[in-house]
């Protein structure tokens, strides 16, 4: 028997929910009728999530009328979960040390003379991949900062070929080989989106991720940290991003746009409804 969904909308705490993110809200929690829909908190960027915007999406989604299922999953509290993930990768060996500074990358990449490019920029050129255990081991004594690499063609090799499913878009190929070593955690950040969205989607029984189109190319990697770590594989629907009348995306910096603004403007939630074309 078919099982209805479990959904997610997982904003960060840094500035007020906007027309996008209502429409997203919204796009997840009525996907999830008959189904879960959770929220969670992605609040690992210390440096940039207050806790008052915390506060600002549960207000705001509640005037929406959403309801999602308690406890409220919020990142900052569960970062065991991220280490243990990126010891069993480690201890798959998968995982190396960078030292490298962006100055570092940017200046083998002009020496290189070219710049392969990722969806994310320009390609990590491997700098730290082939150093050896004892001069990592050294560096790291030392106390150079350092992040934790993915060696992507090692990780692929243990996968082998992937393919993952979204409602619109059907199957895919999975292709992460175009983000080459991504980042999976530095000391002040002990976890990336990538590794934490993952794990958390997972954890938190996640049967379809929806979320916007921005964020498609970004699966391929999701989907190789599933298959490496033995995670549950949901499907995904990538919707449609929320535009203004000139094409340009909703941003956090547009405050007159807060759900916030258009509240104390005398908009309804019915009215917002309208605006960004989601159906109760």
């Amino acid at each position: 028997m078919h099982q209805p969904p479990t959904t997610r909308f997982a904003p960060s705490p840094t500035g007020r929910l906007h027309l996008g993110h209502a429409y997203s809200a919204l796009f997840a929690f009525q996907q999830a009728q008959g189904g879960r829909f959770i929220l969670r908190i992605e609040d690992i960027d210390s440096g940039r999530c207050r806790e008052d915007f915390v506060g600002g999406i549960v207000e705001d989604l509640a005037w929406l009328g959403l309801e999602w299922q308690q406890p409220v999953r919020r990142q900052s509290q569960h970062l065991d979960d991220y280490r243990a993930a990126l010891a069993r990768l480690d201890g798959m060996g998968l995982l190396y040390p960078c030292f490298c500074t962006r100055k570092d990358i940017a200046d083998e990449v002009a020496r290189a003379g070219h710049a392969p490019h990722g969806p994310d920029g320009v390609l990590y050129p491997g700098l730290c991949r082939h150093l050896s255990a004892a001069e990592r081991a050294e560096r790291m004594a030392a106390g150079q900062p350092f992040a934790l690499r993915l060696d992507m063609a090692a990780a692929m090799a243990v996968a082998g070929r992937l393919s993952w499913h979204d409602v619109e878009a059907g199957t895919v190929t999975a292709t992460p080989e175009l983000f080459g070593d991504v980042v999976l955690a530095r000391k002040d950040t002990p976890t990336s989106y990538h590794l934490a969205v993952t794990v958390d989607d997972a954890l938190q029984g996640a049967t379809l991720v929806t979320r916007g189109r921005d964020l498609f190319d970004a699966t391929h990697v999701h989907r190789l940290l599933q298959a490496l770590l033995g995670l549950e594989v949901p499907v995904w629907h990538h919707h449609r991003l929320l535009t203004d009348d000139s094409g340009k995306r909703y941003a956090k910096r547009d405050r007159s746009l807060t759900l916030q603004a258009l509240r104390q403007a005398g908009n309804t939630p019915e009215d917002v409804r309208a605006m960004v074309k989601v159906c109760a």
